[in-house]
């Protein structure tokens, strides 16, 4: 299976709650499920994507991989009404890649100003 590596983002939560940013395995990056951050929290559903995207692509980068090699991405949103802004983020971001990917509307995510959550993995063929 290979060694795993523990990627952190100093994030306060990854301590309290006893998980990694990414966990890499081998030729696989598994991101945990990230969301806006600070002042981005007050904006819409695209804008947050786009600060969740900013920090999963630090933790890829971390890593070794880059958004290309993303070859799923769940999106997890509060109001399925922000799914046009969000669809556009998501395509500008993966378009190239072209993941795999799942849109699931929930009740509600944490911090609770929070409208999208993005979680992905990234896999390459060489290390």
């Amino acid at each position: 299976m290979g060694v795993k590596r523990l990627i952190g983002s100093g994030d306060s939560n990854e301590d309290a709650y006893g998980y990694s940013r990414a966990v890499v395995v081998g030729h696989t990056c598994w991101v945990s499920g990230t969301t806006a951050r600070g002042d981005a929290l007050m904006e819409g559903a695209g804008r947050q994507l786009r600060d969740a995207a900013a920090t999963v692509e630090a933790a890829l980068e971390e890593a070794g991989f880059r958004l290309d090699d993303v070859v799923r991405s769940t999106v997890y949103l509060t109001d399925m009404d922000d799914e046009p802004a969000v669809a556009e983020v998501h395509r500008e971001l993966f378009g190239a890649a072209r993941p795999s990917s799942t849109l699931v509307q929930v009740i509600a995510l944490s911090p609770a100003e929070a409208r999208v959550e993005l979680e992905v993995t990234a896999a390459r063929e060489h290390g």
